[in-house]
């Protein structure tokens, strides 16, 4: 999630940080799965159980091994380490209360309600 009032709030300063990193924004689970191949994933975004975005993960810009081998030039990673990666065109702004569910086959639905509501 990314709060773009906060994005903005200094347009000297655009700050990802600051904007991404409230209460309920970060969620992890419902599970780490291994075993999987990450190019047979779907993912599946519903806001307030509507389908606002339903992509395979093969579509990412940058390889899950590639984001590795880039981060790891800069910082030293650890096995549970987590790297958010963002997401595909079709999400919309969302309200306090509004509930997010993130489906992924073979992993699980993670539930997150926003923070206020």
């Amino acid at each position: 999630m990314t709060a773009l009032d906060l994005l903005h709030a200094d347009a000297s300063f655009p700050q990802r940080a600051r904007a991404k990193g409230c209460d309920t924004f970060g969620p992890v689970g419902p599970a780490i799965v291994t075993g999987l191949d990450w190019r047979n994933l779907s993912i599946r975004t519903l806001l307030g159980g509507r389908e606002r975005q339903n992509y395979p993960a093969s579509d990412m810009i940058f390889p899950p091994p590639s984001i590795i081998s880039l981060i790891s030039r800069e910082m030293t990673l650890h096995p549970g380490d987590l790297i958010a990666c963002g997401t595909s065109l079709g999400a919309l702004p969302m309200r306090a209360g509004m509930v997010v569910e993130v489906a992924i086959d073979g992993v699980g639905v993670l539930r997150n309600r926003m923070a206020g509501g």
